[in-house]
């Protein structure tokens, strides 16, 4: 059976240029992030990035530890698909934020020493994606840090065996590596940030279409 498209997520986006650059790449999701760091952006700035997207692409916001009503009230002014939860998020969280939200929910999981964390089948039962990323300390993400792929590889299959979540992997993806990405693990989504910068939140649009290329070779 044929590998099935693996979907693309630009995020850390703080310009409009740069999501109007990943819509006419066919990206399927963009996100902006309010969980902190250099790509942090207000929701004024948010909407101006999101307000050119087509409605095929998926708006993703990115929160960390907020209260559910602040990631509500912000999901409904940027008219958000994805609510991504860094952070140490369980199964109730998820469950608490879907009576309030209706759209999709992604758990992230950061690894470190190539060991999912205890709490990874758990999500995969209950998240609509999991998200995987590189635990660096202090840092929620968007480090360029990339995860030991072969390591991973039967860790997941066996969390993914009865678990319902999509697989979203991130963790220092760019245009060299993201092949070698996409065979080992098979995922739904990648999702990139630092791999197609020139500096933090600043996109190259060369490094994007490369990425994008990649990508598309891949399956």
């Amino acid at each position: 059976m044929a590998q099935m498209a693996t979907g693309i997520k630009f995020c850390g986006m703080t310009r409009a240029e740069d999501a109007r650059e990943a819509a006419s790449l066919g990206a399927a999701y963009v996100g902006v992030i309010f969980a902190g760091g250099p790509r942090q952006v207000t929701i004024e700035r948010a909407a101006s990035v999101l307000g050119v997207l087509p409605r095929t692409v998926r708006r993703v916001g990115v929160f960390s530890n907020e209260h559910d009503e602040i990631i509500c009230d912000s999901a409904r002014q940027l008219d958000l698909h994805v609510v991504q939860l860094h952070g140490d998020c369980d199964a109730h969280d998820i469950e608490t934020l879907r009576r309030r939200f209706k759209g999709e929910v992604w758990a992230v999981l950061r690894i470190a020493n190539g060991r999912l964390p205890p709490r990874a089948a758990e999500l995969c039962d209950t998240a609509d994606a999991l998200l995987l990323d590189a635990k660096v300390p202090g840092k929620l993400g968007g480090t360029g840090v990339r995860l030991p792929w072969a390591d991973l590889r039967e860790q997941l299959a066996r969390v993914r065996a009865s678990g319902r979540a999509k697989l979203v992997l991130a963790g220092g993806l760019r245009a060299e590596n993201v092949t070698e990405a996409i065979r080992l693990l098979r995922p739904e989504i990648v999702d990139v940030s630092s791999g197609v910068e020139t500096a933090p939140g600043i996109k190259d649009h060369a490094r994007m279409r490369a990425f994008t290329d990649a990508v598309h070779a891949s399956t």
